[in-house]
C-alpha cells in the first residue's frame, strides 16, 4: 500500500458517522470542529522522525525544534486559521543527549511565540531507534472563511507562494556534502532546516474570500495539486516554465547533477501554499501577496478532467505535456528514500 491508499483505507475505516460539531473531518489540511454558532477549532497532527524527516548529524536541534512548529503550523495557515495551541509528544531513546533535547525545546518554544501558540501538554516515552517528534496543533478560524482542498473549478488560476524545490535541493546539498557550506546556498540550506509557515498570507486570503482551493505544499507541488484536483473533481496543468525557484537552483543543480525541474514538482517539503482562484481576481490576489512581502506566482490551470499534467517546453520552441500526478514524496513507496514532507 503506498500513502495515498493507506489514508483512503483509513477513511473507509472512519466510515460515515458525523457529529454534529464536525464540520469536516479526514481530506483536508485540519479537522475542522465547530467551537460556537461562528467559529471553528482547526486540529492537525504531524510527526518528525530522526532519520527520516531530520539528520541529526547536519540538521542543529533548535531549527528541529522549529521546523516541528512550523510543519504543523503550515496546516493551519492552508485553511486561512489562526494557530492557538500545541501538544507535543516526544519520543527518545535511553540515555539520550539531554543537551540536545533542550537546545530542540528553546528552538519549539521560540517557534511558538513566534507564531503566537502556547504549549499547553503531550507525552514523553522511551523509543528505542532514536528521536520522534508528534505535535498536534489547535487553530481557529470563522468558520465561513475556512478555505477547503475541493472547491477548485475549471478555469481557475493556479498559484504558489514563494519558490520551489528549495528545500529538496538543500537537502542534498546538506546530505551529499556538496555545496553543503558555501554562503551563496545558505538561504537553499535553511529552506530544509527551518521553514516558514506562512500565516499571514493564509489568513488574508480566507479573508479576502477570493480563493476556492488551498492545501500547503509538503509532499511535492505534484502530488499536492493531484490531492485538491482529486478532491475538486477536475484536472491541473501545470506550465513548467512558468515555475519559481529555476533560477535560484540552477547553480545547485549543476554541483550535484539533478534536475530542477524534478525538486520543484516533486521535491517536497516547501511548506508554501498552493491555492486556485478566478483569473479575474490576479491583481487582488498579488496586492494580498505584497503586503504580506511575499511572492505569489502562477503556475498553471484548471481545467475539466482528472489527473495532473506537466507542460514543458522543448529546445525547438514546442511543448509536451506528460502526467505527473502522485510524483511526490511517498513515505511507503519502495523507489523513495531520504527525507520527506509529511
Amino acid at each position: 500500500m503506498n500513502e495515498r491508499q493507506i489514508i483512503e483505507y483509513i477513511v473507509d475505516l472512519a466510515g460515515p458517522e458525523s457529529s454534529a460539531d464536525l464540520v469536516a473531518g479526514i481530506g483536508d489540511d485540519c479537522a475542522v470542529v465547530a467551537r460556537d454558532d461562528r467559529r471553528s477549532w482547526l486540529l492537525t497532527m504531524d510527526t518528525l522522525i530522526e532519520s527520516i524527516h531530520f539528520d541529526t548529524s547536519f540538521h542543529p536541534p533548535e531549527k528541529v525544534g522549529r521546523k516541528a512548529v512550523s510543519v504543523n503550523v503550515s496546516d493551519i495557515a492552508a485553511m486561512g486559521g489562526a494557530p492557538l495551541f500545541v501538544l507535543l509528544s516526544a519520543a527518545m531513546p535511553r540515555g539520550f543527549d539531554q543537551e540536545w533535547f533542550k537546545a530542540f525545546g528553546n528552538g519549539l518554544a521560540a517557534a511558538c511565540r513566534e507564531y503566537g501558540c502556547l504549549i499547553i501538554g503531550g507525552d514523553t516515552v522511551r523509543n528505542p531507534d532514536g528521536f520522534a517528534f508528534t505535535l498536534t496543533v489547535i487553530g481557529q478560524i470563522e468558520t465561513s472563511r475556512v478555505v477547503y482542498r475541493h472547491g477548485a473549478r475549471p478555469g481557475d488560476t493556479i498559484w504558489v507562494s514563494g519558490e520551489l524545490g528549495l528545500a529538496a535541493a538543500g537537502l542534498h546539498m546538506l546530505s551529499s556534502g556538496i555545496g553543503a557550506d558555501e554562503q551563496d546556498f545558505a538561504a537553499i540550506r535553511e529552506k530544509h532546516l527551518n521553514p516558514t509557515a506562512r500565516v499571514a498570507l493564509g489568513q488574508a486570503l480566507a479573508a479576502a474570500g477570493l480563493v476556492h482551493a488551498m492545501m500547503d505544499l509538503s509532499d511535492g507541488l505534484a502530488t499536492d495539486l493531484a490531492h485538491i484536483c482529486r478532491q475538486s473533481g477536475v484536472a491541473g496543468r501545470i506550465i513548467g516554465h512558468d515555475l519559481p525557484g529555476a533560477a535560484t537552483l540552477a547553480r545547485p543543480a549543476r554541483l550535484v547533477g539533478a534536475d530542477t525541474l524534478n525538486w520543484i514538482i516533486s521535491g517536497g517539503e516547501d511548506y508554501e501554499l498552493l491555492f486556485t482562484a478566478d483569473p479575474a481576481n490576479s491583481a487582488a490576489i498579488r496586492r494580498i501577496a505584497e503586503k504580506c512581502e511575499l511572492k505569489v506566482s502562477p503556475v498553471g490551470d484548471i481545467i475539466e478532467g482528472t489527473g495532473v499534467t506537466l507542460v514543458r517546453r522543448l529546445a525547438d520552441g514546442t511543448c509536451s505535456e506528460e502526467v505527473v500526478a502522485y510524483r511526490g514524496y511517498d513515505h511507503f513507496r519502495s523507489s523513495d528514500g531520504g527525507q520527506g514532507g509529511e
